[in-house]
């Protein structure tokens, strides 16, 4: 059986803290910025420009906390990727619904490809 979308999975009922936030995406919820205590603002508003609401926990990419506003595929999206351990260090990627994308990665490179941009999140 595949798994739920992650737009259609059940948002949890409880708050998380940084060291709480799972390494790996959860199949069964999806986690909120919500109800992640130490949240930055920016991280609140990530989607607002874009004109949505929902902006959800996906992963651990080494020292990096990486989230989405929007949708996964063909749509407006934008993830952003806060480093655990300072929660000031921030790196934005925003992918676009003809599946084009841009976003300046932590070896202050500027990637035009999501991929790109995750395994400078990994490298860094």
């Amino acid at each position: 059986m595949p798994p739920t979308p992650a737009e259609e999975r059940p948002p949890t009922d409880r708050d998380w803290t940084t060291a709480e936030l799972p390494d790996t995406p959860q199949r069964d919820f999806l986690i909120p910025a919500e109800r992640w205590i130490e949240a930055p603002d920016a991280l609140r508003t990530l989607g607002v420009d874009l004109g949505v609401d929902l902006v959800a926990y996906k992963r651990r990419i080494n020292r990096y906390l990486l989230w989405r506003a929007g949708p996964a595929v063909k749509a407006n999206a934008r993830y952003m990727a806060i480093a655990s351990d300072d929660l000031g260090e921030r790196w934005t990627f925003q992918l676009r619904p003809d599946g084009t994308g841009e976003g300046v990665g932590p070896d202050g490179v500027v990637h035009r490809k999501f991929r790109h941009w995750k395994e400078a999140l990994r490298d860094a």
